[in-house]
């Protein structure tokens, strides 16, 4: 790496470069100077390499380069339930998918980040901890509205509620009158709000007790559940002008109401995730509580409609949900659904499922950039350093092979704990290198040439929106 006064300046090279979401890919060269984008070359015309040496210049190849993820949606748990997961194994994680930027849920923590204090909790525990550049979503509950604007000035980048039971008693359900007191204050501020939609009494539905059965697990949380809190969301951001953001869609009857929001101007974004758009309910067999997660995985033809309307733009952007915790919550050798945590661990392969399947419907790896690099990173805030490869950015970029085939084997996995309903499959895309302000944080095998190659210093620095 080339040393001009206090600057490190290298090249990354390939003849697939995708710098932006809609573009094909080309060849180019990135020229990295201090962990920026400092120009974008095209080959044979790049005139800056004369003056690099030959190990300066990283060529990739024919491997994609393309900006690293954005992953807007991650429950990382530190502090408190550190043993779920944590700040340091769910960055290892993350870099060996590819990802470079991880925002990290107001819960499962302990404190939650409800509060100003709870926030330092947070940013206390992961300081010093992540590969990878990380922030932090606020959440709202009942009683906490004076924390807000507080919180917004220490770096928080929206505000998450319930309206349900979130399944932790440190983070009550936002009930509708809350999210009225709550909304114009986030509007003031310019801070989307971020919903868990489910509404408990929108039917009846059978209650749910011990079984095995994951038919019994769907058939508790009816699709009518999302219809119905996403209605109200859709009415109370018209009424407050704040924007809007569904978390982890599944139910592809709440399609319409969508629509015609979006159409009517109201500001709302949607989110959906790797196990809605691979997995399907058809597969998931009696006492596979690894599947279990809120909203359901629902069926294959539910499943078609969430790719349809990703097609369209309808749903804005794909996130992991990576929600991890213990094995022994998890009621492996019950195969109890009734009782068992809720959530899929998958933030390392988010890339790679969502491209196995995407590929063979047809669309295109820009198409990626666009669902899990620039939508996130607008949601976030952070789309004037992150979610592009443009000079003045972030040098975040993944090195990965697009064609490349793999085993998911416990033996790869970085997560804390090895359990993910994808284990055992092949999935398409093959994570070969991973960049964070031009800083090699992962690497599958071998040497990478002009890049520092200790890969477990912990470089992830705390990011605040630009509002």
């Amino acid at each position: 790496m080339m040393e001009t006064g206090s600057q490190k300046i290298f090249a990354v090279r390939s003849q697939r470069v995708i710098t932006a979401a809609g573009d094909a890919p080309h060849p180019a060269t990135l020229v990295i100077r201090d962990g920026k984008i400092a120009s974008i070359e095209i080959h044979g015309e790049c005139a800056a390499l004369r003056h690099f040496a030959p190990q300066e210049i990283y060529d990739a190849g024919n491997l994609v380069i393309m900006p690293g993820i954005v992953e807007a949606h991650a429950h990382i748990n530190e502090p408190g339930r550190t043993e779920w997961e944590g700040f340091e194994t769910a960055t290892l994680a993350a870099a060996a998918g590819g990802i470079t930027t991880v925002i990290d849920m107001p819960l499962n923590s302990i404190p939650p980040t409800t509060t100003l204090a709870g926030m330092q909790a947070k940013m206390d525990a992961a300081h010093g901890r992540c590969q990878i550049d990380y922030g932090l979503w606020g959440g709202v509950i009942p009683g906490n509205t004076n924390e807000y604007e507080a919180m917004v000035a220490a770096g928080v980048m929206g505000f998450k509620a319930f309206t349900c039971p979130s399944g932790v008693d440190e983070f009550p359900m936002a009930a509708r009158a809350d999210l009225e007191r709550a909304m114009p204050i986030l509007t003031s501020l310019d801070v989307p709000l971020l919903v868990h939609a489910e509404l408990e009494g929108a039917c009846a539905s059978p209650q749910l007790g011990t079984t095995r059965h994951y038919r019994d697990y769907l058939a508790s949380r009816p699709q009518s559940w999302e219809v119905e809190a996403i209605r109200m969301v859709i009415e109370l951001a018209k009424k407050h002008g704040t924007r809007v953001h569904i978390v982890h869609l599944s139910a592809a009857d709440a399609l319409d109401d969508i629509a015609r929001a979006k159409d009517a101007g109201i500001k709302l974004t949607v989110e959906t995730c790797p196990h809605y758009l691979t997995l399907s309910s058809e597969e998931i067999a009696d006492g596979a509580t690894w599947f279990k997660c809120a909203p359901p995985i629902r069926e294959a033809a539910n499943q078609r409609k969430l790719w349809t309307a990703l097609k369209s733009g309808l749903i804005d952007c794909v996130v992991s949900d990576h929600s991890p915790c213990t094995p022994q919550l998890k009621l492996i050798e019950d195969g109890d659904f009734g009782h068992a945590w809720g959530g899929i661990a998958g933030l390392q392969f988010s890339l790679s499922t969502v491209w196995t399947e995407a590929r063979r419907a047809g669309h295109q790896i820009t198409d990626l950039v666009g669902w899990m690099s620039a939508r996130t990173a607008r949601l976030t805030g952070l789309h004037r350093r992150k979610g592009a490869l443009t000079p003045g950015h972030d040098a975040d970029f993944v090195v990965w092979d697009p064609e490349g085939q793999f085993t998911l084997t416990r033996e790869i996995i970085r997560h804390r704990h090895k359990i993910t309903p994808y284990e055992g499959k092949t999935l398409t895309g093959v994570v070969e290198a991973t960049y964070v302000r031009g800083q090699l944080v992962y690497q599958r095998k071998g040497p990478t040439q002009n890049a520092e190659s200790n890969t477990k210093h912990h470089r992830g620095q705390f990011l605040h929106p630009l509002r």
